[in-house]
């Protein structure tokens, strides 16, 4: 690039932000991905030569990211607006890592799935039908309330179990229902429901992966669960 010329004066595909659009990001070295966070440059330098003179100030990205506002602003072309967006930009970097450093751990055994639903569907007096929404490595997405009342005598809807999968882009879901009265042996309606269910998620391509029942502990009952996949309600 001609020292005098700015971004707008290079052809659309050379310029930063078409070429982000048009190929992805990872085609953007990263003084082409500073100068879209930079947005313009200054008269004799275009942003792209901005963001590599910062490169070259503070020698990496970490540096970089560490970098007072007060010392980017020591780059010619780089005024407070600028070295703020560019502090915004690497917080939102180290928020994202440290999302993914404590993802929730996956959801790949009942025990889990009774231990995140305890709380809540223990201390409800009716039984309430919950679905537990997974990405692809079975870690939660959400959990979503679906309908409150006996099974047998609450129609369940497929597309009312399936609706927030759909929506929140589930690779799978989990199905958790309370017995307040305390006993999780599933009944006949559980059963039944269940199976209509996991024949409507293999339409769907949303696998059904379980049904958890919470029911609460006793002195001959020491687990507070039962799963219809462990009992072999599920079948392939």
């Amino acid at each position: 690039m001609n020292p005098s010329q700015r971004i707008h004066d290079l052809p659309v595909t050379e310029r930063p932000r078409e070429r982000l659009a048009e190929r992805g990001a990872k085609a953007l070295g990263v003084p082409e991905l500073l100068a879209i966070l930079l947005r313009t440059g200054l008269k004799g330098a275009s942003a792209v030569q901005v963001g590599q003179a910062l490169m070259q100030q503070f020698k990496s990205l970490e540096m970089l990211a560490r970098a007072p506002l007060e010392e980017l602003q020591k780059v010619r072309g780089v005024g407070r607006d600028k070295a703020v967006t560019l502090k915004a930009a690497f917080e939102l970097a180290s928020r994202l890592s440290h999302e993914s450093r404590t993802e929730s751990p996956p959801l790949d055994n009942p025990s889990a799935v009774a231990d995140l639903l305890r709380d809540d569907l223990q201390s409800f007096d009716t039984e309430r039908l919950m679905v537990v929404l997974l990405n692809t490595r079975r870690r939660l997405i959400r959990v979503e309330e679906v309908s409150r009342g006996l099974l047998d005598t609450v129609l369940i809807h497929a597309r009312e179990v399936f609706r927030p999968a759909i929506l929140a882009n589930a690779h799978s879901v989990i199905l958790a229902h309370n017995h307040p009265g305390g006993d999780p042996s599933p009944s006949d309606a559980d059963i039944r429901v269940t199976r209509d269910l996991i024949r409507a998620g293999h339409l769907l391509r949303i696998e059904l992966l379980d049904h958890i029942i919470l029911g609460r502990r006793s002195q001959t009952r020491t687990q507070d669960f039962a799963s219809l996949r462990e009992l072999g309600h599920f079948y392939d």
